[in-house]
């Protein structure tokens, strides 16, 4: 049984994300003082007195007539968050009073027959009743005086939602550690978004043609062939010196914390344009994480000479040459053209990264690169490797002990890893090579 969900929902500027960062007890959700700056629905799990469950942040309703370009979808992912919920919060903001946009919250509210608790957020002075008088008038029950900002009022809200929870059921819930995080990277207005709805198989995400859509982190799971994986719809990132709002800064942010979490980054590249310098710093960045890595070729359907496709394969050949282990899939988001075979990619992947070479396997390769005759020599010193062993997987390391260390240069660690992938099935991970001395 998954945890219950608890959404968060608002107008604009309430202090939602605030708020659940206090719940959470994490900076996890993006606050800024610009309104709209959250869009896409977040989560965001956390536990109070042994309870645990998952907040839902969401960006704010607003009118139906709103001029903002986004607000349809973003009404559209609130509803959505509220549909799934166990519980709702509903918050507004207390020194501002009753407005026409609370009072098209209160109605989403109270059709969605769910438990729900109204917040009166940015009261400092919980004793004012005053403060909250005016709110009586939504029809969604009491209101509950609270500071995000401060913490006033949290603990006491946090009882009542747990209060309300559905039971926790009676045999404890097994984790699936089987799970594969995979985070979504690419430029922006890539097309990460409608890869993402496209293997979920609904709009979990908003997609625009506007670049910079996208801003929170955005995770879902979803199964295929058995297998399960958490998607992470991340930001697109830009060059440091193109970040120029707070809110795009700490959209990259989040970006690069799925990355560190990931165990398969899917590197999503407009084929019309082919593999960028921004791209190949996004590679680099995954394998230095030690994630594995997928190129998917986004947009393919727009690729239509084959002067086009050598391009863009020149572009892949020689911006991803320090990584040609990387698998590559040509699709098409908005047509669904081999999506789900990004998926099968990186399960592969994944699997590489986690394997295990048996030892006596790497020492019959050594022996063959014995045999060979190539290694390194240095005035009267000769490297000699030993003996290999795999100390650590994810991503794969394998030791080399030996002579003299301090002999191994980048193009003997690239001939090594070269043999190892020749030999052992590595597609799709990077690995690390470590060349120590035999005592």
């Amino acid at each position: 049984m998954s945890k219950p969900i608890v959404a968060v929902v608002g107008r604009p500027n309430v202090g939602k994300s605030t708020l659940v960062n206090r719940l959470a007890e994490r900076r996890e959700a993006i606050v800024h003082g610009s309104r709209g700056v959250t869009r896409d629905r977040s989560y965001h799990e956390t536990d109070w007195n042994g309870r645990a469950f998952v907040l839902v942040d969401t960006g704010g309703i607003e009118s139906v007539h709103s001029k903002d370009t986004f607000a349809p979808r973003i009404r559209e992912q609130a509803l959505m968050a509220c549909a799934e919920a166990d519980v709702i919060v509903f918050v507004v903001d207390g020194t501002v009073g009753v407005t026409d946009e609370d009072e098209e919250v209160a109605r989403v509210v109270r059709r969605s027959k769910k438990p729900a608790f109204l917040v009166v957020n940015k009261v400092d002075d919980p004793s004012n009743e005053l403060a909250t008088w005016d709110f009586y008038q939504l029809g969604v029950g009491e209101p509950m005086p609270i500071s995000a900002g401060h913490g006033h009022g949290t603990g006491d809200l946090l009882d009542e939602v747990v209060a309300a929870l559905p039971p926790e059921p009676d045999e404890e819930e097994t984790v699936d550690e089987d799970t594969l995080a995979v985070a979504i990277i690419g430029r922006p207005n890539v097309g990460k978004s409608s890869l993402t709805n496209r293997l979920v198989g609904h709009n979990r995400s908003i997609v625009s043609d506007v670049a910079g859509t996208t801003r929170d982190a955005v995770d879902v799971v979803v199964e295929h062939d058995g297998a399960r994986f958490r998607l992470v719809d991340t930001a697109g990132m830009r060059k440091r010196s193109q970040v120029h709002e707070d809110v795009e800064y700490y959209s990259m942010v989040r970006g690069l914390m799925a990355m560190d979490e990931a165990d398969v980054c899917l590197l999503v590249v407009d084929a019309s344009v082919g593999v960028t310098e921004q791209d190949q710093k996004l590679a680099t960045m995954a394998v230095e994480r030690g994630c594995g890595l997928v190129l998917c070729l986004n947009k393919w359907d727009l690729v239509d000479t084959e002067q086009h496709r050598e391009e863009v394969q020149m572009s892949v050949d020689r911006r991803l040459a320090h990584a040609s282990w990387v698998p590559v899939v040509r699709i098409s988001a908005l047509t669904g053209r081999a999506c789900m075979r990004v998926l099968d990619a990186a399960k592969r992947a994944g699997e590489a990264r986690a394997s295990r070479v048996q030892t006596s396997k790497l020492n019959a390769l050594l022996d063959e690169i014995r045999s060979s005759g190539h290694t390194i020599t240095k005035g009267n010193r000769r490297l000699k490797l030993n003996y290999a062993t795999q100390p650590a997987t994810c991503p794969p390391v394998f030791a080399f002990f030996c002579n003299a260390p301090d002999l191994v240069d980048d193009n003997f660690e690239r001939f090594i890893e070269n043999r190892l992938r020749e030999r052992i099935d590595l597609e799709g991970t990077p690995i690390r090579l470590k060349f120590r001395r035999k005592e």
